[in-house]
């Protein structure tokens, strides 16, 4: 009876202390990630390590972790749901910062109460952890308002299900991408004008296997207006559209500035969002 009491105690213990818990929230300082590999090719620094100790798994230090595992499941019992997963938090420079706060970098997620040490979650890496283990963490709280945890989950969803634009339209919309990255924090109106879109989304009709496609494309800005000094809006569309001039099956491009407003749930839902980070190609 002792030890079965001794065991719910411990159990009880680490469920109170997970009940705080929400995803998104951090442990910061210093912690190991480790990951498994074949210990005869390896392309990390962490796996010539490891190949270089004898072993297959590789351990690399990280700032922290970021809680990724949804609140639901962080909070149940620690015997229905034992484990947490977490991604490590690594440290970028302010313009990356601003750009994964901007959801244009979908390999990471921007963690509101870690920022101001310029650290972000890598998505691209993932670990699972016993309840335990987090339960002797310090706990950082990762978002403060319900906006905030909305746009971590989002984050971490589209790193999931962001579309693969087919290859010969990655191809298409390179001139576009490359303006956009050259030119967005530059100190003119059309920098501006971009740093005042809250994302860039595209829509093929009748559908993007199609052998003639027309495409439509969303430059979706925040409710405040940029500060213009001699251009405007239609002016900065028609600069981005001329980049894309119909080509090869690609018989139409057109687009619109709006705001999320502007848009109907059936424009949202059916255009596909582009990304800074690189356009996802299609297998």
């Amino acid at each position: 009876m002792s030890i079965e009491r001794d065991a719910n105690l411990l159990k009880e213990s680490v469920d109170n202390a997970l009940a705080a818990w929400r995803q998104g929230d951090c442990v910061v300082g210093e912690q190991w990630f480790v990951h498994r590999l074949d210990s005869s090719t390896t392309f990390t620094s962490a796996g010539e390590d490891a190949v270089a100790a004898g072993g297959d798994l590789a351990e690399q230090e990280v700032f922290g972790f970021v809680v990724v595992t949804q609140t639901c499941d962080i909070v149940r019992s620690c015997i229905d749901r034992p484990f947490v997963e977490v991604c490590p938090l690594v440290e970028v420079d302010a313009n990356l910062l601003a750009e994964v706060g901007r959801a244009q970098r979908p390999a990471y997620a921007f963690v509101p109460g870690v920022s101001s040490c310029c650290l972000v979650a890598d998505l691209d890496r993932t670990m699972t952890v016993e309840k335990p283990l987090v339960a002797t963490w310090e706990r950082t709280p990762g978002c403060q308002t319900d906006a905030e945890a909305r746009s971590f989950a989002l984050a971490l969803a589209r790193k999931r299900i962001r579309f693969a634009f087919p290859n010969d339209f990655n191809q298409f919309a390179k001139g576009l991408e490359k303006r956009l990255k050259e030119k967005h924090e530059k100190d003119s109106d059309e920098g501006r004008g971009l740093r005042a879109l809250r994302e860039i989304r595209v829509q093929a009709s009748p559908a993007w296997r199609a052998a003639r496609v027309e495409l439509f494309f969303w430059f979706v800005r925040n409710d405040n207006d940029a500060d213009f000094e001699g251009t405007s809006w239609a002016d900065l569309l028609s600069k981005w559209l001329a980049l894309l001039p119909p080509k090869a099956r690609f018989v139409a491009v057109d687009g619109n500035v709006s705001t999320l407003l502007d848009m109907t749930a059936a424009d949202y839902v059916g255009s596909d969002q582009l990304d800074l980070d690189h356009m996802s190609k299609a297998r």
